[in-house]
């Protein structure tokens, strides 16, 4: 697929064709869809209204932006909940330099794409010269932070991450794992965890197997015949999902607004690295 600013710039490559996607890790993507979206929301102050202009559900924009801002060590963008008229939201510093370094990205890509076209034209079957190195990964969850300290076990390790203010998640993964993704204390890594591994409870300081005790607050609720997703804003700008019953959010109340405890288990976090 080819990028929009490579078209803008009038250059159309007769073998090769590229679009600009960014990635840390195995976390979310950024793409020119989601750079659009910035942008949106930098001109009208509103995912509901930017997910309008770029032809987007507000369900999917408002995902969008979750996953960008836990992606990035700042939040690109600022939220307000505003029920059903979607809230305010504006682009931090962060996300503005986002937008200008995905272009320059971009620009750049148009011009080298145009030199490898002139120098593989004729060649045959250039599309299996190259493929694409990212993951994508089905974990609802994708947290990056920094290994805050690596304690060893005879057989396995437990690792702790530090993704926010004060927030650390506690992983449990194999000695040989440690060694193969390089863990130690100040690396970056990244956290998956699937929606369905989060548990959520009222209360603090619980008594439960769980290693991870996540406070924080309702930032939105979505719910479906059956289940209901529930986002919680923990720090930072981040935010954790959880996939319930719908019958747990009525039985616990779970509204905008409310504070309750994400406990996950240790084993159900999976982390990988840049």
């Amino acid at each position: 697929m080819q990028s929009d600013r490579m078209t803008r710039h009038g250059v159309t490559p007769s073998i090769l064709n590229a679009a600009v996607s960014l990635r840390r890790g195995e976390g979310s993507r950024v793409g020119a869809d989601r750079i659009a979206l910035l942008e949106a929301l930098g001109e009208v102050g509103s995912i509901r209204a930017a997910a309008e202009r770029v032809g987007l559900s507000y369900r999917g924009a408002w995902d969008a932006v979750q996953a960008l801002n836990n992606l990035f060590d700042a939040p690109l963008v600022a939220t307000q909940a505003g029920g059903k008229q979607g809230g305010a939201a504006e682009l931090t510093a962060a996300g503005r330099a986002v937008i200008e370094a995905f272009h320059r990205v971009e620009s750049e890509l148009a011009e080298v794409m145009q030199r490898l076209d002139k120098g593989l034209a004729g060649a045959p079957d250039v599309g299996r010269l190259f493929w694409s190195l990212g993951m994508q990964t089905s974990a609802r969850n994708a947290l990056r932070g920094t290994v805050a300290r690596v304690t060893e076990g005879s057989v396995n390790a437990e690792v702790a991450l530090a993704v926010a203010g004060g927030v650390e998640i506690v992983a449990v993964v194999t000695r040989e794992s440690v060694a193969a993704l390089g863990l130690a204390v100040g690396r970056p890594a990244i956290a998956l965890i699937k929606s369905s591994f989060v548990v959520l409870a009222r209360g603090e300081g619980l008594a439960t197997s769980a290693r991870n005790q996540i406070r924080g607050v309702v930032q939105a609720r979505h719910d479906g015949p059956v289940s209901s997703e529930i986002t919680l804003a923990i720090a930072d700008g981040k935010t954790l999902t959880a996939t319930i019953t719908r019958e747990s959010a009525e039985a616990m109340g779970l509204a905008e607004g409310e504070g309750v405890t994400a406990l996950i288990k240790a084993p159900h976090v999976i982390l990988a690295v840049e």
